[in-house]
């Protein structure tokens, strides 16, 4: 497939789970939908390549989960663990319609496998994808390859036009060219900009150098930096993240769930100084793996090591 159409009616911005469900639901409300990927097809979906499941709201048991967990409880949840630094409202909004969001995904080809037991702690209140995030994309793909969804690879969109406020066409770069694409309404989809180190500093400064990003390598906020260009809104901070433990022998990039370091709550935690600085048992792990990296961003070298004795081996998953 050569060139890019000059119209259309929807341009999607990436290639990932949230793009490609927005892709689908507007062809499925019979318009045209561009979806352009800045990664390879082989790279294609962003973080969601890595993903293994969900957590979202639900009110008894099923087949992907053991038990209830209502909205109220989830919202209480996310507040303990960003320590009420979000925006209640928009939360609470999202984890109202998570309670759709497995129906959604299994009507659309996603498949889950029954509750696992062992050492996650999750089987109540997340449900695991079969086959991972590569299924989840395939599905999706293939349902977008059905409903005749224009994907193309390798497409970075460089700028829009905007006027009077309106969206009227996006350029992008493809095949070694610029083509301006004209459309009704874009969808931006295209991940934030942790694998750009030098944007990471405006928050972390020189600590940044020695993060390790275990999700795509292409998110890289180009799509962020056209939007504030463009006079966007913008919210939270450059140093606000989803950071976590990740084994120091992983790649820069691309690592995904096995360079996730999960022997932190079993284990005495301390720095290059051999000092111990957090309680590793504050919460249950599902609930606190995700402050770690933002704890060990602010040590030497961005380093600690875990200290771990024999009757924890079997209790937790080595990366």
């Amino acid at each position: 497939m050569t060139g890019l159409p000059e119209k259309t009616d929807v341009i999607v911005v990436g290639g990932g789970g949230a793009a490609m469900a927005a892709a689908i639901t507007a062809r499925e409300r019979g318009v045209k939908v561009l979806v352009l990927e800045a990664a390879p097809k082989d790279f294609r979906g962003g973080n969601t390549r890595h993903v293994r499941n969900i957590r979202y709201a639900h009110p008894a048991a099923t087949d992907f989960v053991t038990g209830a967990y209502p909205v109220d409880e989830y919202y209480d949840d996310l507040l303990r663990v960003t320590q009420g630094n979000t925006d209640k409202e928009l939360s609470r909004f999202l984890i109202e319609k998570s309670e759709d969001s497995a129906d959604w995904m299994q009507a659309h080809g996603v498949k889950f496998q029954p509750p696992l037991s062992g050492t996650i702690g999750l089987d109540r209140t997340n449900a695991f994808f079969k086959g991972g995030g590569k299924q989840l994309l395939n599905a999706y793909y293939t349902v977008a390859d059905d409903l005749g969804i224009d994907c193309r690879y390798e497409a970075e969109v460089v700028d829009m036009k905007i006027e009077d406020g309106v969206f009227t066409a996006a350029r992008v770069k493809y095949q070694g060219a610029e083509h301006i694409v004209e459309a009704r309404a874009i969808v931006i989809a295209a991940g934030g900009f942790q694998a750009d180190t030098e944007w990471l500093k405006e928050g972390w400064g020189e600590a940044a150098e020695g993060f390790l990003i275990r999700g795509t390598g292409y998110n890289k906020g180009r799509m962020l930096r056209v939007l504030m260009d463009h006079g966007a809104q913008t919210a939270a901070d450059a140093d606000q993240c989803h950071a976590i433990a990740i084994d120091a022998r992983s790649p820069k990039c691309d690592g995904g769930i096995a360079t996730r370091v999960d022997c932190v709550i079993y284990s005495i935690m301390v720095n290059r100084q051999a000092q111990r600085f957090y309680d590793e048992g504050e919460d249950i792990w599902p609930k606190r793996y995700a402050i770690w990296g933002r704890l060990l961003a602010k040590q030497e070298d961005q380093i600690a090591y875990g200290i771990v004795d024999a009757k924890v081996n079997d209790l937790f998953m080595p990366s």
